[in-house]
């Protein structure tokens, strides 16, 4: 189901940006996931960061988006629902699907069919930002969402005889009254945490289009030469320049693309309180 969410969510970006109508234009995103609500409930869904524009479709300009306009958001919403319930009941259908507790009677074809009916008539959620205000703005948004986890420590409050206490945000709610506490029974709290552990291997950011690891240095480099930008400086080489004069730094290999890898900091093993020493008696 994650693996559904990233692919047809870009999917339906390029589809739609490549149409004429729209933009007219191959783009690129990176697609992050998050599987949480403030409250640690269960609620999938990926934020993008997407250029402002693609390259044309036989690659010889760049096609700027809209100032303030990327792609419509209900043209999006309404492909992606189309398409995420094409490919589930696909899912269904090849026995892809596992349902348990109370969800047994959806193996069901018929009552699977059922449940999905009030799904097609609702409005399905894009939400498009406006653009950032430059580059580094671009890495201070990546930064807050591509490591985090489901709750940071600045937001547990107690632990205590009745459970965990924590900080979360009602959005249903507006101004102070949204930041609220809850209190949930240890095992409740620990369960709703571990709905947020991923597969083991599981990719969590993704990039697709002009961004994909296959021809992403192409791309960028014809998209800098479109928009006329420079391209950014070399690396500096190890012990090469003013800077490094004299130092000796170690360097390292790496065992599988043979590049070095340098030493930038070295943390110290963490130490831990020692407790009083125990007397024993005899």
């Amino acid at each position: 189901m994650y693996g559904l969410l990233f692919d047809l969510a870009a999917e339906t970006l390029r589809t739609i940006a490549a149409d004429p109508k729209h933009l007219g234009a191959r783009i690129g995103t990176t697609l992050v996931l998050h599987t949480w609500g403030s409250a640690l409930t269960h609620h999938p869904h990926v934020h993008g960061i997407v250029p402002g524009g693609g390259l044309a479709l036989d690659a010889d300009r760049w096609v700027p988006c809209r100032p303030g306009f990327f792609l419509p958001v209900r043209v999006l919403s309404r492909l992606f629902r189309r398409r995420f319930l094409q490919e589930i009941e696909r899912a269904h259908r090849d026995g892809q699907l596992k349902f348990l507790d109370h969800h047994l009677d959806l193996a069901d074809a018929h009552a699977f069919a059922d449940w999905l009916t009030p799904l097609r008539q609702c409005e399905w959620v894009v939400y498009a930002k406006r653009p950032f205000a430059g580059p580094q703005q671009v890495l201070a948004y990546l930064s807050r969402y591509t490591h985090r986890v489901a709750i940071s420590n600045s937001r547990l409050v107690a632990l205590d005889d009745r459970g965990v206490t924590f900080r979360w945000k009602d959005y249903r709610e507006h101004g102070r009254t949204r930041y609220k506490t809850m209190t949930l029974a240890t095992a409740e709290f620990m369960r709703r945490f571990l709905l947020h552990v991923l597969p083991s291997g599981f990719h969590r950011i993704r990039h697709y289009g002009l961004l994909a690891n296959a021809r992403r240095k192409e791309n960028i480099h014809t998209a800098r030469e479109l928009l006329h930008q420079p391209a950014p400086p070399p690396a500096a080489e190890p012990g090469v320049g003013g800077a490094d004069h004299g130092s000796h730094r170690p360097t390292f290999l790496c065992r599988h693309c043979g590049a070095p890898m340098l030493i930038i900091e070295t943390f110290a093993r963490a130490q831990h309180i020692r407790g009083p020493p125990v007397t024993l008696s005899t």
